[in-house]
């Protein structure tokens, strides 16, 4: 069992993934003080009439940004509908948005998400696949985690014939700070069942992702 890090702010205890050391959440009022901090540090008046209230708008935007971790990806999957006629082919949605932060800077990396499987037992709602990647982009990230989270939780959860996930992003860790490289696309691929095994099932579940779009 993993021992529980007494962080300095311990209030409520947050899960830690297998393998990784537990800690616990600071208050509100922590956070806020942390905010002001680095006001300071960067090398402005926290008390100043612009940045008074900066911390709470902060802390406040953080909730949000960061909301995933209080969202669990199997309730977004737990609902199927089996009663799909017959329907065996591939189900694709592509242009998903998405916004994340790197976990390395802690700056925004965003772009599209392209999401296909084979029903094995049924489908879900399309947007319940869009919930599955905000669950997991509105954490501390890298763009090939959040990659391998999306389909594994797909899965896992639909146990269908097959995954496919493809993420394409542009990261502002390297194009605001850095090499400052500006429209730098990263793309991410995973594969499972069907689509690993078959070459030209990876081939068609690109082609798809790709028609319409023009090439740059």
């Amino acid at each position: 069992m993993d021992a529980v890090v007494q962080h300095p702010f311990a209030r409520v205890p947050i899960p830690a993934p297998k393998g990784h050391q537990t800690f616990r959440k600071p208050t509100r009022e922590e956070a806020e003080a942390a905010v002001r901090t680095l006001i300071a540090w960067a090398g402005d008046n926290p008390t100043r009439e612009g940045l008074i209230d900066t911390p709470k708008r902060v802390v406040k935007a953080y909730a949000e940004l960061f909301g995933g971790y209080a969202n669990d990806a199997a309730k977004d999957l737990e609902r199927v509908f089996e009663d799909v006629q017959g329907y065996d082919d591939m189900v694709v949605l592509r242009d998903i948005p998405y916004f994340s932060h790197c976990e390395h800077h802690m700056v925004p990396f965003f772009g599209k998400a392209h999401v296909a499987y084979f029903p094995m037992n049924g489908v879900v709602g399309l947007s319940k696949i869009a919930r599955v990647v905000d669950t997991y982009a509105k954490r501390l990230q890298t763009q090939e985690t959040l990659t391998a989270q999306i389909t594994a939780a797909i899965d896992e959860h639909l146990q269908p014939r097959g995954v496919a996930v493809m993420l394409e992003g542009e990261h502002m860790c390297m194009s605001m700070r850095g090499i400052q490289k500006v429209g730098v696309s990263t793309v991410t691929t995973q594969f499972t069942g069907l689509f690993r095994d078959d070459p030209a099932e990876q081939a068609r579940f690109i082609s798809l992702v790709r028609a319409g779009h023009p090439p740059r």
